[in-house]
Protein backbone atom coordinates (compact mmCIF):
# COMPACT_ATOMS: atom_id res chain seq x y z
CA UNK A 1 0.00 0.00 0.00
CA UNK A 2 1.13 3.39 -0.59
CA UNK A 3 2.89 5.50 2.37
CA UNK A 4 0.33 7.88 4.42
CA UNK A 5 0.80 11.41 2.87
CA UNK A 6 0.84 13.96 5.91
CA UNK A 7 -1.41 16.91 4.62
CA UNK A 8 -1.94 19.91 5.43
CA UNK A 9 -5.31 21.68 4.26
CA UNK A 10 -4.44 25.35 5.33
CA UNK A 11 -1.40 25.22 3.01
CA UNK A 12 -3.15 24.96 -0.68
CA UNK A 13 -4.90 27.91 -1.56
CA UNK A 14 -7.33 28.46 -3.71
CA UNK A 15 -5.77 29.55 -7.25
CA UNK A 16 -6.66 26.62 -9.50
CA UNK A 17 -3.91 25.07 -11.67
CA UNK A 18 -4.18 25.84 -15.14
CA UNK A 19 -2.63 22.52 -16.34
CA UNK A 20 -2.76 20.19 -13.90
CA UNK A 21 -0.45 16.93 -13.66
CA UNK A 22 -1.98 14.30 -12.04
CA UNK A 23 1.08 12.15 -12.34
CA UNK A 24 1.15 11.59 -8.69
CA UNK A 25 -2.68 10.28 -8.08
CA UNK A 26 -1.53 7.78 -11.03
CA UNK A 27 1.53 6.99 -9.00
CA UNK A 28 -0.78 6.07 -5.85
CA UNK A 29 -3.39 4.08 -8.05
CA UNK A 30 -0.29 2.24 -9.45
CA UNK A 31 1.07 1.47 -6.29
CA UNK A 32 -2.16 -0.11 -4.56
CA UNK A 33 -1.97 -2.40 -7.88
CA UNK A 34 1.11 -3.95 -6.42
CA UNK A 35 0.03 -4.06 -3.36
CA UNK A 36 -2.90 -5.78 -4.15
CA UNK A 37 -5.82 -3.20 -2.87
CA UNK A 38 -7.40 -3.82 -6.58
CA UNK A 39 -6.04 -5.24 -9.86
CA UNK A 40 -6.65 -1.98 -11.44
CA UNK A 41 -8.57 0.85 -12.10
CA UNK A 42 -9.59 4.30 -14.66
CA UNK A 43 -10.06 7.50 -13.40
CA UNK A 44 -11.36 10.48 -14.23
CA UNK A 45 -10.79 14.40 -13.09
CA UNK A 46 -13.74 17.20 -14.18
CA UNK A 47 -11.70 20.80 -13.34
CA UNK A 48 -12.06 24.39 -14.85
CA UNK A 49 -9.90 23.70 -17.38
CA UNK A 50 -11.21 20.61 -18.92
CA UNK A 51 -11.57 17.18 -17.88
CA UNK A 52 -8.81 14.34 -17.55
CA UNK A 53 -9.32 10.39 -17.51
CA UNK A 54 -6.69 7.54 -17.11
CA UNK A 55 -6.34 3.94 -15.94
CA UNK A 56 -3.87 1.54 -14.55
CA UNK A 57 -3.52 -2.55 -14.14
CA UNK A 58 -5.42 -5.19 -15.76
CA UNK A 59 -8.92 -6.45 -15.36
CA UNK A 60 -7.16 -9.66 -12.76
CA UNK A 61 -4.15 -10.02 -11.24
CA UNK A 62 -2.36 -11.66 -14.30
CA UNK A 63 -0.51 -10.02 -16.76
CA UNK A 64 -2.35 -11.82 -19.59
CA UNK A 65 -5.48 -10.33 -18.45
CA UNK A 66 -6.87 -7.79 -20.68
CA UNK A 67 -5.08 -3.75 -19.80
CA UNK A 68 -8.19 -1.31 -18.35
CA UNK A 69 -8.54 1.60 -20.70
CA UNK A 70 -9.92 5.19 -19.19
CA UNK A 71 -13.24 3.87 -20.75
CA UNK A 72 -13.26 0.72 -19.00
CA UNK A 73 -16.86 0.10 -17.62
CA UNK A 74 -17.31 -1.04 -14.19
CA UNK A 75 -20.21 -1.70 -11.83
CA UNK A 76 -20.45 1.52 -10.06
CA UNK A 77 -22.79 -0.74 -7.27
CA UNK A 78 -24.21 2.26 -5.03
CA UNK A 79 -22.91 4.89 -6.57
CA UNK A 80 -26.16 4.03 -8.45
CA UNK A 81 -27.95 5.18 -5.52
CA UNK A 82 -26.70 8.77 -7.09
CA UNK A 83 -26.67 8.43 -10.86
CA UNK A 84 -29.85 7.18 -10.85
CA UNK A 85 -32.21 7.07 -7.81
CA UNK A 86 -31.66 10.43 -6.72
CA UNK A 87 -31.28 11.57 -9.63
CA UNK A 88 -35.04 10.13 -10.82
CA UNK A 89 -36.15 11.83 -7.45
CA UNK A 90 -34.74 14.94 -7.94
CA UNK A 91 -36.76 14.97 -11.50
CA UNK A 92 -39.67 14.17 -9.88
CA UNK A 93 -39.24 16.69 -7.66
CA UNK A 94 -39.27 19.21 -10.07
CA UNK A 95 -42.63 17.88 -11.48
CA UNK A 96 -44.28 18.03 -7.85
CA UNK A 97 -44.62 14.65 -8.28
CA UNK A 98 -42.74 13.38 -5.42
CA UNK A 99 -43.08 15.25 -1.87
CA UNK A 100 -40.31 14.97 0.25
CA UNK A 101 -42.78 14.34 3.44
CA UNK A 102 -45.04 12.07 1.82
CA UNK A 103 -45.32 8.92 4.13
CA UNK A 104 -43.77 5.64 2.49
CA UNK A 105 -46.71 3.64 3.00
CA UNK A 106 -49.25 6.08 1.22
CA UNK A 107 -47.20 4.80 -2.30
CA UNK A 108 -46.57 1.39 -1.15
CA UNK A 109 -49.27 0.30 1.14
CA UNK A 110 -47.75 -2.84 1.61
CA UNK A 111 -45.28 -1.45 4.07
CA UNK A 112 -47.76 -1.44 6.69
CA UNK A 113 -49.30 -4.53 6.29
CA UNK A 114 -49.49 -6.28 9.66
CA UNK A 115 -48.27 -3.27 11.57
CA UNK A 116 -50.38 -2.20 14.54
CA UNK A 117 -51.76 1.82 14.29
CA UNK A 118 -48.97 2.95 16.64
CA UNK A 119 -46.28 1.16 14.45
CA UNK A 120 -43.30 3.69 13.94
CA UNK A 121 -42.97 2.57 10.23
CA UNK A 122 -45.77 5.02 9.63
CA UNK A 123 -43.68 7.75 10.18
CA UNK A 124 -41.18 6.85 7.59
CA UNK A 125 -41.11 9.42 4.42
CA UNK A 126 -39.27 9.64 1.13
CA UNK A 127 -36.92 11.96 2.65
CA UNK A 128 -36.14 10.04 5.43
CA UNK A 129 -35.39 7.15 3.02
CA UNK A 130 -33.13 9.47 0.86
CA UNK A 131 -31.40 10.98 4.06
CA UNK A 132 -30.80 7.41 5.66
CA UNK A 133 -32.86 8.07 9.01
CA UNK A 134 -35.94 5.95 8.50
CA UNK A 135 -34.27 3.50 10.95
CA UNK A 136 -34.62 0.56 8.70
CA UNK A 137 -31.74 -2.48 8.65
CA UNK A 138 -28.28 -1.51 6.84
CA UNK A 139 -28.83 -4.67 4.89
CA UNK A 140 -30.02 -8.31 5.09
CA UNK A 141 -29.28 -11.03 2.96
CA UNK A 142 -32.80 -11.46 1.56
CA UNK A 143 -31.64 -13.47 -1.54
CA UNK A 144 -30.95 -16.66 0.51
CA UNK A 145 -34.75 -17.22 1.07
CA UNK A 146 -36.28 -15.13 -1.87
CA UNK A 147 -36.24 -16.34 -5.22
CA UNK A 148 -37.92 -13.77 -6.95
CA UNK A 149 -38.49 -10.08 -6.80
CA UNK A 150 -42.05 -10.02 -5.85
CA UNK A 151 -40.57 -12.03 -2.83
CA UNK A 152 -37.83 -10.06 -1.88
CA UNK A 153 -40.05 -7.36 -1.99
CA UNK A 154 -42.23 -8.63 -0.27
CA UNK A 155 -39.09 -9.25 2.56
CA UNK A 156 -38.49 -5.50 2.79
CA UNK A 157 -41.98 -4.42 3.30
CA UNK A 158 -42.03 -6.76 6.21
CA UNK A 159 -38.30 -6.02 7.29
CA UNK A 160 -38.35 -4.73 10.89
CA UNK A 161 -37.09 -1.26 11.98
CA UNK A 162 -33.68 -1.43 13.37
CA UNK A 163 -34.25 1.80 15.47
CA UNK A 164 -36.97 4.79 15.68
CA UNK A 165 -37.12 7.08 12.74
CA UNK A 166 -34.93 9.99 12.87
CA UNK A 167 -33.39 8.69 15.62
CA UNK A 168 -30.14 8.08 13.58
CA UNK A 169 -28.33 7.82 10.81
CA UNK A 170 -27.39 4.14 9.36
CA UNK A 171 -26.79 3.53 5.62
CA UNK A 172 -29.60 1.47 4.20
CA UNK A 173 -29.79 -0.79 1.06
CA UNK A 174 -33.09 -1.67 2.02
CA UNK A 175 -34.72 1.77 2.45
CA UNK A 176 -32.61 2.54 -1.06
CA UNK A 177 -34.61 -0.91 -2.81
CA UNK A 178 -37.93 0.62 -1.07
CA UNK A 179 -37.23 3.90 -2.15
CA UNK A 180 -36.75 2.69 -5.43
CA UNK A 181 -40.17 0.87 -5.51
CA UNK A 182 -42.09 4.05 -4.31
CA UNK A 183 -40.37 6.27 -7.24
CA UNK A 184 -41.37 3.46 -9.71
CA UNK A 185 -45.45 4.19 -8.16
CA UNK A 186 -45.35 7.48 -8.55
CA UNK A 187 -43.95 7.69 -12.39
CA UNK A 188 -46.00 4.77 -13.56
CA UNK A 189 -42.76 2.87 -15.02
CA UNK A 190 -40.23 1.17 -14.08
CA UNK A 191 -36.59 2.65 -12.86
CA UNK A 192 -35.29 1.28 -15.62
CA UNK A 193 -37.32 2.87 -18.54
CA UNK A 194 -37.34 6.48 -16.64
CA UNK A 195 -33.21 6.37 -15.87
CA UNK A 196 -32.50 5.34 -19.23
CA UNK A 197 -34.85 8.11 -20.90
CA UNK A 198 -34.80 11.05 -18.82
CA UNK A 199 -31.19 10.41 -17.31
CA UNK A 200 -29.12 8.76 -19.21
CA UNK A 201 -30.04 9.38 -22.84
CA UNK A 202 -30.78 13.22 -21.62
CA UNK A 203 -27.03 13.76 -20.61
CA UNK A 204 -25.27 11.47 -22.74
CA UNK A 205 -24.28 8.67 -20.86
CA UNK A 206 -24.36 5.99 -23.88
CA UNK A 207 -22.29 3.58 -22.04
CA UNK A 208 -24.34 3.67 -18.35
CA UNK A 209 -26.60 0.48 -18.65
CA UNK A 210 -28.82 -2.03 -16.33
CA UNK A 211 -27.76 -6.20 -16.75
CA UNK A 212 -25.57 -5.47 -19.77
CA UNK A 213 -26.16 -8.08 -22.89
CA UNK A 214 -24.32 -11.45 -22.25
CA UNK A 215 -22.03 -10.48 -25.68
CA UNK A 216 -20.54 -7.32 -23.92
CA UNK A 217 -19.51 -8.95 -20.53
CA UNK A 218 -16.36 -9.97 -21.10
CA UNK A 219 -15.46 -6.54 -21.72
CA UNK A 220 -16.01 -5.48 -17.77
CA UNK A 221 -13.06 -6.52 -15.37
CA UNK A 222 -15.00 -9.39 -13.05
CA UNK A 223 -15.95 -8.52 -9.66
CA UNK A 224 -15.49 -11.14 -7.83
CA UNK A 225 -15.18 -14.98 -7.94
CA UNK A 226 -18.52 -15.94 -5.94
CA UNK A 227 -17.64 -19.13 -4.47
CA UNK A 228 -21.59 -19.11 -2.04
CA UNK A 229 -24.33 -17.92 -4.04
CA UNK A 230 -23.93 -18.05 -7.57
CA UNK A 231 -21.09 -20.44 -7.61
CA UNK A 232 -19.46 -19.27 -9.98
CA UNK A 233 -17.16 -15.85 -11.36
CA UNK A 234 -19.08 -12.60 -11.77
CA UNK A 235 -18.48 -10.53 -14.74
CA UNK A 236 -20.95 -8.12 -16.52
CA UNK A 237 -23.69 -9.34 -14.20
CA UNK A 238 -24.54 -6.87 -11.34
CA UNK A 239 -22.27 -8.46 -7.90
CA UNK A 240 -25.04 -7.56 -4.91
CA UNK A 241 -26.91 -10.25 -4.91
CA UNK A 242 -29.96 -8.80 -3.30
CA UNK A 243 -30.06 -6.67 -7.00
CA UNK A 244 -29.49 -9.90 -8.83
CA UNK A 245 -32.73 -11.22 -7.73
CA UNK A 246 -34.55 -7.97 -8.45
CA UNK A 247 -33.17 -8.70 -12.13
CA UNK A 248 -30.32 -6.53 -11.90
CA UNK A 249 -32.94 -3.06 -11.52
CA UNK A 250 -32.63 -1.52 -8.03
CA UNK A 251 -33.03 1.26 -6.02
CA UNK A 252 -29.91 0.67 -4.34
CA UNK A 253 -27.23 -1.00 -7.27
CA UNK A 254 -27.51 -2.02 -10.91
CA UNK A 255 -25.72 0.35 -13.03
CA UNK A 256 -22.33 -0.38 -14.79
CA UNK A 257 -21.06 2.87 -16.25
CA UNK A 258 -17.25 4.35 -16.94
CA UNK A 259 -14.94 7.14 -16.21
CA UNK A 260 -16.23 9.39 -19.32
CA UNK A 261 -20.10 9.24 -18.49
CA UNK A 262 -19.81 10.07 -15.13
CA UNK A 263 -18.05 13.28 -15.43
CA UNK A 264 -20.56 13.65 -18.02
CA UNK A 265 -23.06 12.91 -14.89
CA UNK A 266 -20.68 15.20 -13.02
CA UNK A 267 -21.22 18.12 -15.62
CA UNK A 268 -24.85 18.09 -15.05
CA UNK A 269 -24.69 18.43 -11.29
CA UNK A 270 -22.15 21.19 -11.76
CA UNK A 271 -24.46 22.83 -14.37
CA UNK A 272 -21.77 23.00 -16.84
CA UNK A 273 -22.47 22.18 -20.45
CA UNK A 274 -24.96 19.59 -19.43
CA UNK A 275 -28.05 21.04 -17.80
CA UNK A 276 -30.85 18.76 -16.69
CA UNK A 277 -31.46 19.91 -13.05
CA UNK A 278 -32.32 23.53 -11.49
CA UNK A 279 -29.36 24.88 -9.46
CA UNK A 280 -32.03 25.03 -6.39
CA UNK A 281 -32.79 21.37 -6.78
CA UNK A 282 -28.49 20.36 -6.88
CA UNK A 283 -28.14 22.71 -3.95
CA UNK A 284 -31.15 21.44 -2.17
CA UNK A 285 -30.05 17.63 -2.49
CA UNK A 286 -27.12 18.07 -1.65
CA UNK A 287 -26.82 19.85 1.34
CA UNK A 288 -26.35 18.08 4.53
CA UNK A 289 -29.08 17.05 6.69
CA UNK A 290 -29.87 18.80 10.13
CA UNK A 291 -31.35 15.91 11.96
CA UNK A 292 -30.12 13.40 12.92
CA UNK A 293 -27.68 14.98 14.65
CA UNK A 294 -24.03 14.82 13.44
CA UNK A 295 -25.42 12.76 10.41
CA UNK A 296 -22.72 13.41 7.24
CA UNK A 297 -25.87 12.25 4.98
CA UNK A 298 -27.50 15.04 2.09
CA UNK A 299 -30.73 13.83 0.10
CA UNK A 300 -29.41 10.42 -1.52
CA UNK A 301 -25.85 11.86 -1.38
CA UNK A 302 -23.11 11.98 1.45
CA UNK A 303 -21.05 14.73 2.06
CA UNK A 304 -17.75 14.96 3.29
CA UNK A 305 -17.48 13.40 7.47
CA UNK A 306 -15.53 16.09 9.32
CA UNK A 307 -12.75 13.08 9.86
CA UNK A 308 -11.67 10.37 7.60
CA UNK A 309 -13.75 11.26 4.66
CA UNK A 310 -12.57 8.95 1.71
CA UNK A 311 -12.66 12.39 -0.16
CA UNK A 312 -9.43 12.63 1.84
CA UNK A 313 -8.37 16.37 2.77
CA UNK A 314 -9.45 19.25 0.33
CA UNK A 315 -12.59 19.22 -0.41
CA UNK A 316 -14.67 21.72 0.82
CA UNK A 317 -17.67 21.56 2.59
CA UNK A 318 -20.24 22.29 -0.26
CA UNK A 319 -19.76 18.86 -1.71
CA UNK A 320 -21.33 16.04 -2.29
CA UNK A 321 -20.33 12.14 -3.49
CA UNK A 322 -20.93 8.54 -3.10
CA UNK A 323 -18.97 5.13 -3.05
CA UNK A 324 -20.23 1.85 -4.32
CA UNK A 325 -18.80 -1.57 -2.55
CA UNK A 326 -17.22 -3.02 -5.47
CA UNK A 327 -14.79 -0.24 -5.28
CA UNK A 328 -16.41 2.86 -6.94
CA UNK A 329 -16.74 6.61 -5.82
CA UNK A 330 -17.89 10.09 -7.14
CA UNK A 331 -16.96 13.10 -5.31
CA UNK A 332 -18.26 16.55 -6.61
CA UNK A 333 -16.69 19.52 -4.72
CA UNK A 334 -19.69 22.39 -6.06
CA UNK A 335 -17.69 25.66 -4.64
CA UNK A 336 -14.53 24.75 -6.97
CA UNK A 337 -16.44 22.81 -10.32
CA UNK A 338 -14.33 19.28 -9.49
CA UNK A 339 -15.34 15.87 -10.00
CA UNK A 340 -13.23 13.06 -9.14
CA UNK A 341 -14.56 9.72 -10.49
CA UNK A 342 -12.75 6.46 -9.00
CA UNK A 343 -13.62 3.30 -10.11
CA UNK A 344 -11.91 -0.64 -9.31
CA UNK A 345 -13.03 -4.27 -8.92
CA UNK A 346 -11.47 -4.31 -5.63
CA UNK A 347 -13.09 -7.55 -4.33
CA UNK A 348 -11.48 -9.16 -6.67
CA UNK A 349 -11.04 -12.07 -6.17
CA UNK A 350 -13.17 -12.19 -3.07
CA UNK A 351 -14.53 -9.02 -0.65
CA UNK A 352 -12.78 -9.72 2.29
CA UNK A 353 -9.74 -6.99 0.50
CA UNK A 354 -10.91 -3.64 2.48
CA UNK A 355 -7.41 -2.12 1.17
CA UNK A 356 -8.77 0.36 -0.76
CA UNK A 357 -9.91 2.48 2.27
CA UNK A 358 -6.63 3.73 2.59
CA UNK A 359 -5.96 4.16 -1.03
CA UNK A 360 -9.46 6.49 -1.43
CA UNK A 361 -8.31 9.39 0.77
CA UNK A 362 -4.73 9.80 -0.69
CA UNK A 363 -5.99 9.27 -4.17
CA UNK A 364 -8.39 12.49 -3.86
CA UNK A 365 -5.58 14.28 -2.31
CA UNK A 366 -3.23 13.85 -4.72
CA UNK A 367 -5.71 14.75 -7.27
CA UNK A 368 -6.59 17.62 -5.73
CA UNK A 369 -3.00 18.41 -4.71
CA UNK A 370 -2.55 18.64 -8.28
CA UNK A 371 -5.40 21.38 -8.64
CA UNK A 372 -4.76 23.67 -6.37
CA UNK A 373 -2.13 26.06 -5.34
Amino acid sequence: MPEPVTLAPMLLSSAMSANPNFSNAEQVLRAAVAAGAFPGAAFGVLHPGGRSIGAVGQFMYDPASPTVHPDTIYDIASVTKVVATTAMAMRLFERGTLTLNQPLHEIVPEFLHGEPPTSDKRAITLRMLLAHSSGLPPWEPLYLTCKTREELLAACHSMPLQTPPLQSSVYSDIGFILLGEALERLAGESLHHFVSREILSNIGMPNTMYHPPAEMRSKFPPTEADTTFRKRIVQGEVQDENCFILSGVAGHAGLFSNAPDLLNFAECILGRERELFWPETVQFFTTREAEPYGTSRALGWDTPAAEHSSSGHFFSKNSAGHLGFAGTSLWIDLDRAIAVVLLTNRCWPTRENQAIRAVRPHFHDAVMQALIR
